[in-house]
C-alpha cells in the first residue's frame, strides 16, 4: 500500500492500492446536481482522475486549474476531479473559477471512490492527493499516489500518459 503523509504526519489509507495494468475499479460519486456518476459514464474516453483533499485549498485549486488547462489540448479525454467536498461547494467553486473542462465530483456520501482506489484517509475522512489515467478500455495506464498530500502531483507525467492512452 502507498505510504502517504499529510503535513508530514503518516495517515492510514482505506481500500486497495490501484496499479498500472489493473482494470479500473467501478465507483459511484455525486455530480454537482446530486445525481450519481459512475466510471462507466465516461465510456470510450480516456480519463484523468485528479484526486484532491479539498478544492478550497491552494494546491488543490492549482491542481484542478492545471488539469483544466491541459484537458482542452486533449482529443478524447476528460478530467474528473474528485474530492469529498459537498457537491454544492464544488458547484460554487466551479462557478467562481470559471473552469469548464474539468468535471468535479463528490465522494462525500460513502467514500465509494476513495475506498475503491485506496485514497480514503481514515483519520480525516478526506481523499489523499493522487492521479490516475484510465484508457478507453478502462485499464489503468498511470498511477501517482502523491507521498505528501500537500505537494503537487507530476502534471507532465500524467498528461503524457493521457496522450499515450488516447
Amino acid at each position: 500500500m502507498a505510504s502517504i503523509t499529510f503535513k508530514n504526519n503518516p495517515v492510514t489509507l482505506l481500500g486497495d492500492e490501484v496499479k498500472v495494468g489493473d482494470q479500473a475499479p467501478e465507483f459511484t460519486v455525486l455530480k454537482n446536481d446530486l445525481s450519481p456518476f459512475h466510471l462507466k459514464d465516461s465510456a470510450e474516453k480516456v480519463k484523468i482522475i485528479s484526486v484532491v483533499p479539498s478544492l478550497d485549498t491552494g494546491v488543490c485549486d492549482a491542481q484542478t486549474r492545471k488539469f483544466n488547462e491541459e484537458a482542452s489540448k486533449l482529443n478524447n479525454a476528460e478530467v474528473l476531479t474528485i474530492s469529498v467536498d459537498l457537491p454544492f461547494a464544488q458547484k460554487r467553486w466551479c462557478g467562481d473559477s470559471g473552469l469548464e473542462e474539468v468535471i468535479t465530483l463528490s465522494d462525500h456520501r460513502d467514500l465509494s471512490f476513495g475506498k475503491a482506489y485506496g485514497v480514503a484517509i481514515e483519520e480525516m475522512r478526506l481523499l489523499a492527493r493522487a492521479v490516475f489515467v484510465i484508457d478507453t478500455n478502462d485499464k489503468v495506464t498511470y498511477v501517482e499516489y502523491v507521498s505528501e498530500a500537500t505537494n503537487h502531483p507530476d502534471y507532465d507525467a500524467a498528461i503524457n500518459a493521457a496522450k499515450k492512452a488516447e
